[in-house]
């Protein structure tokens, strides 16, 4: 009997030990996130700076630091259409210091456009939320005649193998490219490049005359005149260049091409923080003065909380694959 009593106390012990441990881990993770961030805060952006995912970022980010009091330095890693970055953010310490900033290419296309990428999105990082969408832009160099998107489809059906440049294999920018050649029938050749900045002079030059690019990378050579806008591929203007005009509008409906920019941190950061951190995303992209900073970058704020952030990351994963796959696309060391 003794004995019996004594397991029971002891079964009474183990399960009070439980359940105290588990208050602790809960509210610990609470009192973590209330007191977060208390030191600086790294942001790895996986392209140049310069670039349409750098410069929206930035902008949501000092916000972000200007409302949690702490710094956020941003390193941008460009380098295989984003992986090289990508995978420095997933293997960094899972505690709320160090946040990815994820394009829909690095972080949802290229899952199907390489061999091995060295991380799974879904498996080694966390979604936090989308915070910016882009539309492509179709623009040529001034050196090519076309004025329209109806005179440059011809144009190049009669010259295949017009070269059209990118950030990257894997890339937005790429495989937007790669949609319009399935849409139009149109034969191009990509080029790829390390970053934004190598690619504006050649587009003036027209020695790669071609691009489907979202509006900062492009900017300087629009505003130089080295380049024209044909169209934009969304549903509506975008007030940058407000008389450009769409696809539809332009007479290809069936081409529309809208990419994204996301945050997200490395797989094992607490709930709590990223909880906080997509709180934060939310209060700094409702700010007007951010807004207006990303209609003036050509960008549209999005934003979702987490359990929808994640599920969209999922269904754009079989997006792109199912885009890569139907071109024909083939694997990349």
């Amino acid at each position: 009997m003794k004995g019996n009593k004594m397991k029971n106390a002891q079964l009474k012990w183990a399960a009070a030990f439980c359940a105290t441990l588990a208050l602790t881990v809960a509210f610990g993770g609470a009192a973590t996130a209330q007191q977060y961030p208390t030191r600086t805060i790294t942001v790895i952006i996986p392209f140049a700076g310069g670039s349409a995912s750098d410069v929206v970022s930035r902008i949501m980010l000092n916000k972000m630091s200007t409302n949690m009091g702490q710094p956020i330095v941003v390193e941008n890693r460009p380098g295989a259409g984003g992986n090289s970055g990508t995978l420095q953010g997933a293997r960094s310490t899972p505690d709320g210091y160090t946040w990815v900033g994820g394009g829909s290419g690095p972080v949802a296309a290229n899952l199907s456009l390489y061999k091995s990428l060295g991380y799974d999105p879904e498996k080694d990082l966390e979604m936090i939320s989308p915070f910016a969408g882009f539309t492509i832009i179709v623009a040529v160099s001034k050196t090519l005649p076309p004025r329209t998107l109806k005179d440059f489809i011809e144009y190049a059906k009669a010259n295949p193998g017009l070269n059209f440049g990118s950030v990257g294999n894997g890339s937005s920018q790429h495989l937007a490219g790669e949609y319009f050649s399935q849409v139009t029938g149109v034969k191009m050749t990509h080029v790829p490049y390390r970053n934004i900045a190598q690619y504006g002079p050649d587009l003036i030059a027209g020695t790669v005359p071609l691009g489907f690019q979202w509006y900062p990378n492009i900017a300087g050579p629009l505003q130089a005149k080295g380049a024209i806008p044909l169209a934009v591929a969304g549903d509506k203007r975008i007030p940058t260049l407000p008389d450009v005009p769409t696809t539809t509008e332009a007479g290809l409906p069936q081409y529309k091409v809208n990419g994204w920019f996301a945050l997200l941190a490395p797989a094992g950061t607490p709930k709590p923080i990223l909880e906080r951190i997509n709180k934060e995303m939310m209060a700094a992209l409702n700010d007007p003065q951010v807004k207006q900073g990303f209609e003036s970058a050509g960008a549209e704020v999005m934003m979702m909380p987490l359990d929808e952030s994640k599920k969209f990351l999922h269904e754009e994963i079989i997006k792109y694959r199912d885009i890569i796959t139907k071109a024909g696309i083939p694997k990349i060391d």
